[in-house]
């Protein structure tokens, strides 16, 4: 990855010659604030060979402090994000593995803070290196060969020589034997082997049983023994051979590190430790800049007309006629002409495409009570369903090039055939992860789709590449769209074949290319640019010579070899919806987001959408009334992680009437397909759709690698342009920086959010709280490493931690997944009925055997877990932090677990006011927005319940009505449309395909754990 001159020094101006580091200038605003940090959340240390120093790598900082304790000397910028440093045997260099230019390398420094040297570069992640005991060498895990070995790394030259890689098994964590004669290391979690570093012999020392976790061996002084972390049932701990040798403690996964008398460091509990019982102090300067700049407010009040930049998934018949989604429609449109709506109706819509010989115009539809392909036959204006597969969805429905067949995707991303006539559906292929839009070759024979392709099992980041799945056997094979590039998402942005087979498009680095293909889609020469502009969701046109795409919002089309790309004007527009009249609630109760106390026998007086009295009752009042006598009235309820529009769910008209009917009337995206987000934003805003009110952001920016569909893989500094140009296009809410994104390529992401008003967040507190980030997504979450620095394996976070969130003012959403484990005591709002009809089937199939699940087995370290979690968060809202209620659903059960989130909080230690003003009032106050609060002025988004949430934090769920921008909504008007939903097509069983064992990838267990565990550190 490119990273300048510039850039590179940046990381290294606080370091000084004698290697004290006072603060990095290119990264501290006027304004930090400094935190003396003395504890640290899973940091490893390492003693030196003379026992006289430690070397740490807290926040991802390279630290050196003296062996007996004291002031920590900084080594490393901000930007160099190191981890896992080690001592070379003459006690003069520190190696350590960071991730400062887009992969992990290696890199060497002295121990005076001089002499950096970059060791390894690359694609491929290089870690966890171990000086020789000659210092000659290092031993050193990678990826280079798609799964994880260890290389012998030459320290002069760099060179790397395989020691251990056995084809795909994970082999990581080596420990040089005191003689250097062996290695010892990791093997996929449960064992550890031992390497004859000069014959290359190998034998098994330890094993542990599945789930158990191993990390980090080490040996003795004497050669004897290894001692290695344990993690099982709740534990972490220190194992030597068979038998445990440190328990009791919060045990951080790094090797031990022996001193000269005997005795040897670890790190437990947020402290470096000893094996005599003595803990080590220390003191390390840190500097946090809170974010300073004017948010940026949505408009929910304007009524002047504004054009829509929602346009989902474009389709191109073979005369020149544009279809898309928009404002929940299907709408075609004759270039030069108005748009025309296909449906008119309240359903879901989506994936629109023409038949070859442009009669019909399919798309997928909930019409019929789960989303399946219908056909519009345009000539007659009659509509015809064509799936119907038992518990299953149909979506992004493409046409074979005769027009006998459709293939498709159901929701959990298995791909279907079904012949157009009879309505015959044949699974062709097994589910991959979050697979893209499948296309057909001109002969049939051929169908491409894009799909994941993780480097190695250990992490499941990887890239997305071209699947060529054979129709008549089944088989699939993957097709590189560049090497080390990854399709730019895994949606609409290709492959596209073109109608006459000779080439296929996508969407690489956020640029449009073409390729010359061969029949079976095997690539005849190398990939052309077509444009140099933010490019997403091509289509060909139907004599295969110009090519249809979004730009900014906008419609484009450009010639296939290349040119001066054309707009295709489109004329459609949008209004703020907004009821007429008054609405007067007269709520017997009333708690305002504020108070710690409920008012009684209140009118809340609403003209419009907004609130624009609250006062005592009076009879009499004129308008709309709402009785509400016997009920409390509150704010409505925010959820701040939602992915509405996230791939492998299909929940369609569902979902917006599930978050209503459970009190939900805001969420917030960290990440979405952005056109589908800004589709949903549109429709909610202008009254097309029902659902609560939205802000979001598109496609997160990470890294060269990537996991998700919707994240976008980014390559260099031109790329991040034109992803930053495409989210003030777009209009995003927020920015959302990934797992893979580099530090230095976040600060400027956090920097183009600030200047443009809006937040922006990340999975990482350090150092995105150095560059001025709003916000932190997850107590702990997925990250680059095998662990968070943010809360430990057991769920405990330490108390730099919450200093380093309370000087930020930097806000957290905890997104509680250990919270379902209360649904096996009390799976009430699992069986409610809102749940049993707006869940799909398929989700609500899921949901109760999770709960079968947890009721065989043992929860009390799940429970343990989650109480740590809460108790930081406890600390961090009285601490005067900002916790703001999120879940992630759709990978958490959707909008139940916003409750669930609740309720884990007031159990573990919060009172039910200050659980509730998370989801109300302190995300309004961090979105600037008028919502969160029953007062003059704010927007009327309110929840009518039948009971006291502060006093039973579960009565918060038991929802009677719900206003959603002034609109009142019972849950039974919610609930109706999906109470009873008739099946019209009768649905025929369908035998599933096989998955190919040859890519583990492709292992049902692995593909279905993707959509229900986001944030396992380790896959």
């Amino acid at each position: 990855m490119p990273i300048s001159r510039r850039d590179l020094f940046a990381g290294l101006a606080a370091t000084t010659a004698a290697g004290v580091a006072v603060g990095d200038p290119a990264l501290a605003a006027v304004g930090g604030r400094p935190v003396t940090a003395s504890t640290g959340t899973d940091i490893a240390a390492r003693v030196s060979p003379d026992g006289r120093w430690i070397a740490m790598d807290l926040v991802g900082v390279l630290w050196v402090l003296p062996s007996s304790g004291g002031p920590a000397r900084r080594l490393t910028g901000d930007l160099f994000d190191i981890a896992q440093p080690d001592w070379s045997p003459d006690g003069e260099r520190l190696a350590f593995q960071s991730y400062r230019e887009g992969s992990f390398d290696i890199w060497t420094i002295r121990r005076d803070g001089g002499g950096l040297r970059k060791l390894t570069s690359g694609p491929y992640d290089h870690r966890e290196p171990r000086w020789a005991p000659d210092g000659r060498r290092l031993i050193v895990s990678s990826d280079r060969t798609g799964s994880y070995g260890l290389h012998l790394l030459d320290a002069a030259g760099g060179d790397l020589t395989t020691l251990a890689d056995t084809p795909g098994v994970q082999e990581y964590e080596p420990a040089w034997s005191p003689d250097g004669r062996r290695v010892a290391f990791v093997v996929a979690n449960t064992r550890i082997d031992v390497v004859d570093v000069a014959t290359g012999a190998r034998e098994t020392v330890v094993t542990q049983p599945a789930p158990r976790i191993i990390h980090a061996p080490e040996w003795t002084p004497d050669g004897a023994e290894l001692v290695y972390h344990l993690t099982y049932d709740g534990k972490a701990e220190l194992w030597r051979g068979t038998a445990p040798l440190v328990t009791g403690d919060d045990v951080f996964p790094f090797r031990v590190s022996f001193r000269p008398a005997g005795d040897f460091v670890y790190t437990a509990g947020g402290r470096i430790k000893t094996s005599r019982s003595r803990t080590i102090g220390y003191a390390a300067a840190l500097s946090v800049t809170p974010a300073r700049y004017r948010k940026r407010r949505r408009d929910f009040d304007s009524m002047r007309p504004r054009p829509v930049i929602g346009i989902g998934s474009p389709a191109l018949a073979p005369d020149g006629t544009i279809a898309f989604r928009a404002l929940n429609d299907i709408w075609t449109m004759v270039p030069g002409r108005a748009p025309r709506p296909l449906t008119r109706d309240q359903w879901w819509k989506c994936d629109p495409a023409w038949s070859p010989d442009g009669r019909y115009l399919s798309y997928s539809t909930d019409r019929g009570g789960k989303l399946d392909i219908w056909l519009r036959d345009l000539s007659t204006g009659a509509d015809r369903q064509l799936t119907n597969l038992p518990n299953a969805a149909a979506v992004s429905g493409t046409w074979s090039r005769d027009g006998s067949r459709m293939a498709f995707l159901d929701q959990t991303g298995a791909l279907y055939t079904v012949e157009v006539a009879t309505g015959a559906v044949r699974a062709l292929y097994a589910a991959t992860f979050e697979p893209g839009k499948p296309t057909w070759s001109a002969d049939g024979r051929t169908i491409a789709l894009a799909a994941i392709v993780p480097y190695s099992a250990r992490y499941r980041e990887g890239l997305s590449k071209i699947l060529l799945v054979d129709v008549a056997t089944g088989a699939g094979r993957y097709v590189d769209p560049m090497p080390h590039r990854s399709l730019q998402t895994r949606g609409d942005d290709g492959p596209v074949w073109s109608p006459d087979g000779s080439k296929m498009a996508f969407v690489v680095a956020s640029v449009l290319w073409v390729v010359d293909v061969n029949a079976d889609g095997t690539f005849a020469g190398r990939p052309r640019q077509v444009t140099r502009e933010v490019t997403d969701a091509p289509v060909w046109s139907g004599d295969s010579g110009e090519l249809l795409y979004l730009h900014n919002g906008e419609l484009r089309t450009v010639s296939a070899a290349g040119g001066r790309p054309r707009p295709v004007p489109m004329g459609l527009s949008w209004t703020n919806s907004r009821p007429r009249g008054r609405t007067v609630i007269r709520a017997g109760r009333l708690w305002d987001g504020v108070s710690r106390r409920l008012a009684t026998d209140v009118d809340v007086i609403v003209e419009g959408h907004r609130i624009t009295a609250v006062e005592p009752h009076r009879d009499g009042r004129d308008g709309h009334v709402v009785d509400a006598r016997d009920a409390v009235v509150i704010p409505g309820l925010i959820d701040m992680h939602h992915h509405r529009e996230m791939q492998g769910y299909a929940y369609g008209a569902r979902q917006g009437r599930l978050w209503l009917s459970m009190g939900v009337t805001t969420t917030r995206s960290p990440g979405s397909p952005a056109y589908h987000m800004v589709e949903e934003r549109e429709s909610i805003q202008s009254g097309a759709r029902i659902g609560p009110r939205y802000f979001a952001t598109g496609e997160a920016v990470d890294g060269p690698r990537i996991y998700y569909n919707f994240m976008r893989p980014t390559f260099d500094t031109a790329q991040l342009a034109l992803e930053l140009e495409r989210a003030g296009a777009l209009d995003y809410d927020l920015m959302k920086a990934y797992v893979r994104l580099p530090p230095v390529w976040q600060r400027r992401v956090i920097d183009w959010a600030h200047r443009h008003g809006v937040h922006a967040t990340s999975h990482y507190h350090y150092p995105a709280l150095t560059f001025g980030g709003d916000g932190m997504e997850h107590v702990g979450a997925t990250s680059r490493f095998n662990y968070s620095r943010t809360v430990s394996a057991l769920g405990a976070a330490y108390p730099e931690v919450r200093e380093i969130f309370i000087a930020a003012r930097a806000t957290l959403t905890p997104t509680l997944f250990n919270a379902a484990t209360l649904l096996v005591d009390d799976d009430s709002l699992a069986t409610d009925p809102r749940v049993r009809a707006l869940y799909p089937p398929w989700e609500y199939a899921t949901l109760q055997a999770q709960i079968a699940t947890g009721r065989t087995t043992d929860q009390t370290p799940t429970r343990q877990n989650l109480a740590r979690q809460v108790e930081h968060l406890v600390r961090l809202v009285r601490g005067g932090g900002r916790v703001i209620n999120g879940t992630d659903s759709p990978i958490a059960s959707n909008a139940i677990s916003t409750h669930l989130n609740l309720r884990a909080m007031v159990r573990y230690g919060m009172t039910p006011y200050e659980a509730l003003t998370t989801a109300t009032r302190t995300p309004a106050e961090f979105l600037t927005e008028p919502i969160g609060r029953v007062a003059a002025g704010c927007y009327a988004d309110l929840t009518v319940l039948n009971g006291d949430p502060l006093a039973d934090i579960a009565q918060a769920a038991n929802v009677r009505a719900v206003v959603a921008n002034g609109v009142v909504h019972t849950v039974e008007e919610l609930v109706e449309p999906f109470a009873a939903a008739p099946a019209t097509v009768l649905a025929a069983s369908v035998a599933p395909a096989a998955p190919e064992d040859r890519y583990w990838w492709h292992d049902p267990q692995w593909v279905e754990d993707g959509r229900h565990a986001c944030c396992a550190a380790d896959r």
